[in-house]
């Protein structure tokens, strides 16, 4: 009798000591690698945590088991973009957008019709992947030429997926479209890449194309938009609007709506990153659309409404589809006051044309 006690006493004091083991085990997080550091960048953001996984209760028996700690992850605080840390989102309008930047501007008289922080330099994400499509249609390379995806054109600065697996082969004119209508960063990347000169002449030449295009306040480090370094101000980015425009084909794949493309037996379908492309209620001539943490949502199109041809920039808005709703906020409100401008709306001048040094 004794012998049993002393039995399940031992059992008792294995499974005692295996739950104390277990809770003292360390808790597993899962976080997302942040940007090359650049001065005034903020942490990097967290994915999104996921929630301890429940178990059901194990029956206790006399032989002892030994069970995994369970998966739990520590939520983060999410990344301020540079808008937020320069305090533009405190920067009050009529129309209420969400955006911190707001330009408006008539593409025919250069009237300005909204100008809300249009001269602070911010990033801008894959809306630089307009320069990178304005400087490859003017090498006047074969569209026809075919590329493709190396291990070079993978992302190593967000980490972003892709379906375009290394290997693939397509195009210039496929990976330009796919570039423009689907922000692709692979095809983006390999056609900077098969530039004449290689990825740094391309990424010379973009550079030099917005000097010759006034653009002052705007540099590019590479041509995807995934570094936090390509960066630029409305009012530069309403010139390359205004250029770009100029482009037909530019035109064409940036509104494009969809795009299917044969990656060897398989068809992969594309669809345009902005929604408002397929909208009745809009008259887009070319769009482009952008994001990564420190740049927020961000947007450029040429639209025609209220009968005027316009140029609109939104950079850094906060929210998934605050970009969207506050491009129909400035239609409505164009709608309703046709020649009526809001007039500028600023920032004190320290934070406004802030740039990041790196």
């Amino acid at each position: 009798m004794r012998a049993a006690w002393a039995f399940v006493l031992t059992c008792t004091m294995c499974l005692s000591a295996v739950e104390a083991a277990s809770a003292a085990a360390p808790k597993n997080t899962r976080q997302k690698a942040a940007a090359a550091p650049v001065s005034k960048v903020a942490k990097a953001p967290a994915k999104s945590a996921k929630t301890a996984v429940a178990r059901k209760p194990v029956a206790v028996s006399t032989r002892s088991v030994v069970r995994k700690p369970a998966v739990r992850a520590v939520a983060e605080p999410a990344r301020s973009s540079f808008g937020q840390m320069y305090g533009l989102h405190g920067t009050a309008d009529p129309l209420a957008l969400k955006s911190s930047v707001a330009f408006v501007l008539d593409q025919d008289t250069n009237e300005i019709l909204l100008s809300k922080n249009s001269q602070a330099v911010l990033p801008i994400a894959s809306i630089t992947k307009l320069m990178t499509a304005l400087v490859i249609t003017e090498a006047h390379q074969s569209l026809d030429d075919v590329l493709s995806i190396t291990q070079d054109d993978v992302d190593t600065e967000k980490g972003s997926s892709s379906r375009l697996q290394v290997g693939t082969q397509l195009t210039r004119g496929e990976m330009l479209h796919l570039a423009l209508m689907s922000s692709e960063n692979r095809a983006a990347n390999a056609l900077g890449r098969n530039y004449p000169g290689g990825l740094a002449t391309f990424v010379n030449a973009m550079n030099a194309k917005a000097r010759a295009l006034s653009m002052h306040d705007t540099r590019y480090v590479e041509p995807t938009g995934l570094s936090s370094q390509n960066q630029s101000s409305a009012r530069d980015l309403a010139a390359l609007v205004k250029t770009a425009y100029t482009v037909p084909l530019i035109r064409e794949l940036s509104t494009s709506p969809e795009y299917q493309v044969s990656v060897g037996s398989r068809q992969l379908q594309y669809h345009t990153t902005n929604r408002l492309v397929k909208s009745p209620e809009w008259d887009i001539g070319l769009q482009k659309t952008g994001y990564i943490s420190e740049a927020g949502q961000c947007l450029v199109m040429q639209a025609r409404l209220a009968g005027r041809k316009l140029i609109l920039v939104l950079l850094d808005s906060a929210g998934k589809y605050s970009r969207i709703g506050d491009a129909e906020r400035i239609r409505k409100w164009l709608i309703s006051n046709p020649v009526t401008p809001v007039g500028a709306l600023t920032t004190p001048p320290a934070v406004v044309a802030a740039r990041v040094a790196g």
